[in-house]
């Protein structure tokens, strides 16, 4: 995913060459996951990775806020509780600072955020349903297999795009799941 939301953030957006990653310090394995990912596709877009380590709402705003300071930057807001506790001020801090940002759920662009790409969440609940029938049943849950996701949604902004001065590439639009206008 990391590689798909530098691809997709840096397609709206080819000015950005800074992006902030969110990142709560308690979940090691996030970073751990994507910081590869980052450093050998982030030269490839010229994009620069800047973890911002974050466990509450002053850190937020914080890490946000400094981060803003310097021109050229991104927002990339990954799936945590963190994050999720604090959309509406994630949201805001990236309107104010004028932040391109992509984010996890669909939610966010809902909510006003200009671009989300991620998994499919109906989906996944969706599918989770049969394994619940399957145990329901009988079965062991340590055997059942466990499955990746195979849905993934973009929604694309446009309102937001418009707030930030950014012409959203009609290729772009073309690909997305969903178009806000």
């Amino acid at each position: 995913m990391g590689a798909k939301w530098l691809e997709v953030l840096k397609d709206v957006s080819p000015s950005v060459t800074r992006v902030l990653f969110l990142l709560n310090p308690e979940n090691t394995a996030q970073w751990a996951g994507f910081a590869p990912v980052f450093e050998t596709f982030g030269p490839t877009t010229g994009v620069r990775i800047v973890p911002g380590a974050v466990r509450d709402r002053d850190e937020v705003e914080s890490v946000i806020d400094s981060f803003a300071r310097e021109p050229d930057g991104g927002l990339l807001v990954p799936p945590d509780a963190i994050t999720l506790v604090h959309q509406q001020l994630i949201l805001r801090l990236a309107a104010r600072h004028r932040l391109p940002a992509i984010y996890p759920y669909r939610a966010w662009a809902v909510n006003g955020g200009l671009l989300s790409y991620g998994i499919d969440v109906v989906d996944q609940f969706r599918r989770a349903t049969s394994y619940i029938n399957r145990i329901l049943k009988g079965e062991n849950p340590g055997d059942l297999p466990v499955q990746a996701p195979t849905e993934f949604k973009m929604v694309i902004n446009l309102k937001a795009a418009k707030a930030l001065g950014l012409d959203v590439p009609a290729a772009l639009v073309a690909r997305a799941d969903e178009v806000i206008e």
